[in-house]
């Protein structure tokens, strides 16, 4: 539970830095705020004067005037009052509008800055989650201070002040009952914290299930899973349902005690009011002063309690995001990086060593050369380490030892950014954005014209499903691409990649979801893509890799076996065995 206490400075910290953007905003805040309390305070001072006056009766020579220039002066402050306030809130609604701004912007890049294996270990229902409760963190946290914690702070130092003045013991009372009260919130706020915190993470929990959830409807359907989902949700929701009624069972006992502190404040000073109006030191006009801020005090005390609980929430919310923000880049420039100049397109792997565990090693000194415009296929059985050497090359992870170098350059010493613009890569599981098929196909190539996005479409044979939507090239795909077949997809990816030209060319599984039709459609489309290019292609299926310059077998991170397919053929090994497994490949020769 204190763990999730510790961030309340970072967050603070954080926020402040994107309100301090904008100082000239942050100072009309500011300054209006001083004027309002200011006014607020100096409006009783004339009420009590004004009651005094109407103690004394209509017969006192000159009093009428004196009460309308009472009344001018109190109506004056009422308007200054007003007026500050009216600018107050223009300035906070752009302070808070421009930050909020900042933040979503801010956080965005900062995220996508993070590893593939970062996104592979959370669920995107929960990230997107946590970052719209730290956008809004900031609103709630930035409404408390300027809208309660100063505005109260200066109103009841002010009133306390004028009361001393007028009375020390009166004044005093109120120093004193101002400071307790503010004093038992803060501990029960405190004492409340890890109860908060856990509520927010049960939120976070129910969340990220129901999304997950959300995501997989067509395998809990295919399953028959929907009871067992129920029961699961059910036990999230149990959850959330217990942390929830632990926060509004506290919230209910400290209400009481402030209600308490409530009644001994307001019969005390009424009490001390009316002995000292009894001996002469108080007049009718300070009873109006003392209720007058008396009341508002309560008030503005009072709401304090509500404000601790949201701010405290806030920093829940946000404390979780801090965290996030606060990791470090798995992967990240090297100071200096400069962009990545290919020429040739040679790829070198030289003593590579990976792992995700230390006791289990994927690779341990591998090496392996690709010469420029090499078309090399990469071939093994399940788990052999094909995919995660197409990562390494992308550097989506950094290698545990040893060096991959493209055109002699090593690609932990170039930005990442150019690294992965000169690879045009083609996943095994293609995922598409919620965007229409014109965007998802230019995502290759951001500024290319729709002529060129249709071009590349029909190289990839995506025309032809393309041309029966009503909606064509405008049709939208919906998440991660679920209207679209698995070939559909995959055929939508291979698009982007012609459209992209890069001289270096990554094919993982690109055809496994092809049907047989298709496929053959689609290798023509390839061979012309792979054409001038480094291609390194991976295939299960054989046969689609047979006319490669060159067949690399790898098992358990090693290279066991290299040359053209017949050569393989004629040496048996693990080569022989795959082919055979296949009888002869899917597709026809």
């Amino acid at each position: 539970m204190q763990k999730k206490s510790r961030p309340a400075p970072k967050v603070f910290h954080a926020y402040a830095r994107y309100a301090l953007r904008y100082p000239w905003l942050l100072s009309v805040i500011i300054v209006t705020i001083a004027i309002t309390q200011a006014a607020t305070i100096a409006a009783p001072l004339y009420l009590k004067d004004f009651f005094n006056l109407l103690v004394q009766g209509p017969a006192v020579p000159g009093i009428t005037p004196r009460l309308f220039g009472i009344i001018g002066i109190v109506a004056f402050l009422w308007f200054v009052e007003m007026t500050a306030r009216r600018l107050f809130d223009v300035a906070m609604i752009y302070l808070e509008g421009y930050a909020m701004q900042d933040i979503y912007s801010g956080v965005f890049k900062r995220l996508m800055g993070h590893s593939y294996d970062f996104f592979l270990s959370r669920f995107a229902g929960s990230l997107t989650h946590k970052v719209t409760k730290y956008a809004r963190g900031f609103e709630l946290l930035f409404d408390s201070i300027f809208m309660q914690f100063v505005p109260t702070f200066l109103f009841v130092t002010g009133a306390v002040v004028v009361l001393y003045i007028r009375n020390h013991t009166l004044g005093l009372a109120l120093a004193l009952w101002s400071a307790c009260l503010i004093a038992f919130q803060i501990w029960v706020s405190r004492m409340r914290r890890p109860i908060r915190a856990a509520r927010a993470a049960a939120e976070t929990r129910v969340t990220a299930d129901l999304a997950d959830a959300v995501a997989n409807q067509s395998n809990i359907a295919l399953f028959s899973a929907r009871t067992f989902e129920s029961i699961r949700f059910d036990r999230t929701v149990h959850r959330w349902h217990e942390a929830v009624m632990r926060a509004w069972t506290t919230d209910t006992w400290i209400w009481s005690a402030i209600g308490l502190f409530m009644l001994v404040i307001e019969a005390g000073m009424l009490f001390g009011a009316v002995y000292f109006w009894q001996r002469g030191l108080l007049t009718l006009g300070d009873f109006v002063l003392i209720q007058s801020y008396l009341i508002t005090a309560i008030e503005r005390l009072i709401a304090l309690n509500r404000e601790l609980r949201r701010v405290y929430d806030a920093y829940a919310d946000a404390g979780e995001m801090v965290e996030l923000l606060a990791m470090p880049y798995e992967v990240q420039d090297q100071p200096g990086a400069r962009p990545l100049a290919v020429s040739v397109g040679t790829i070198a792997l030289r003593g590579v060593g990976f792992y995700f565990r230390p006791d289990d090693p994927i690779y341990h000194e591998l090496n392996l050369l690709i010469a420029g415009g090499e078309k090399v296929a990469l071939v093994g059985p399940s788990g052999a380490g094909k995919s995660t050497m197409t990562r390494l090359i992308l550097r989506l992870y950094d290698v545990k030892e040893g060096a991959i170098e493209i055109d002699g350059q090593n690609v932990a010493q170039v930005t990442q950014e150019s690294l992965r613009e000169v690879i045009g890569f083609v996943p095994q599981e293609p995922i598409l954005f919620h965007r229409t098929l014109m965007e998802n196909i230019r995502y290759g190539r951001r500024d290319a014209s729709d002529a060129e996005v249709i071009e590349a479409a029909k190289k990839a044979h995506c025309d032809e499903f393309i041309s029966r939507f009503s909606h064509g090239y405008d049709t939208y795909v919906g998440e991660r691409g679920i209207k679209l077949s698995g070939g559909e997809r995959q055929r939508v990816a291979i698009a982007r990649a012609i459209l992209k030209n890069s001289p270096i060319l990554i094919l993982d599984e690109a055809t496994s979801s092809l049907d047989s039709e298709s496929e053959a459609l689609i290798q023509d489309s390839l061979s012309t893509l792979m054409q001038g290019k480094t291609a390194l292609v991976i295939a299960h299926r054989l046969s689609t890799i047979m006319k490669m310059d060159r067949i690399v077998v790898i098992d358990q991170g090693k290279v066991v076996a290299q040359g053209a397919h017949d050569d393989l053929l004629s040496q048996g090994g693990l080569y022989q065995k795959l082919w055979n497994i296949q009888a002869g490949g899917f597709i026809g020769e």
